[in-house]
């Protein structure tokens, strides 16, 4: 097989010291009990927050978009990147950071928890990742009955 034979489209890779990379994730976690916690006053917010905490920790956001009950996150990780610690900080950063600065949604949640300790994660390949990009945008369409 050639080497331009290996990607069937133009792929980013990123260099590192002795290899190369290509590594997206879609990650999808839930607000506990799916309630609706998450409202268009904060969205923008949240987005913010979660950009920065994911390059705090080396990941690049390719695609977001928070729902009021859930967020989908396209996103781009190094090798060195453990899924599972990045998704436990995305989440753990985002609710300490929302109960401190949005106290009023502890009122809207049992238990004082915002998110579902559980979350969904896929590997994205190059033939995907547009697909995942296009789902990701198109949430919040008129379509989307959680929506509100």
């Amino acid at each position: 097989m050639e080497k331009d034979e290996i990607f069937t489209e133009d792929v980013e890779v990123t260099h590192g010291r002795g290899y190369v990379y290509s590594l997206q994730y879609h990650i999808v976690w839930c607000t506990k009990y799916r309630r609706c916690a998450l409202s268009d006053e904060i969205h923008d917010e949240v987005i913010a927050h979660l950009r920065k905490t994911a390059e705090d920790i080396g990941m690049k956001i390719l695609a977001i978009e928070v729902m009021p009950d859930h967020i989908h996150i396209l996103a781009d990780c190094k090798p060195q990147t453990r899924p599972s610690d990045a998704i436990k900080i995305l989440k753990g950063n985002t609710a300490r950071w929302l109960f401190l600065a949005h106290p009023e949604l502890k009122k809207q949640l049992w238990g004082g928890h915002l998110w579902n300790p559980s979350y969904f994660i896929a590997t994205v390949s190059d033939r995907s990742r547009e697909q995942i990009e296009r789902y990701i945008a198109e949430q919040k369409t008129e379509g989307n009955s959680r929506w509100r």
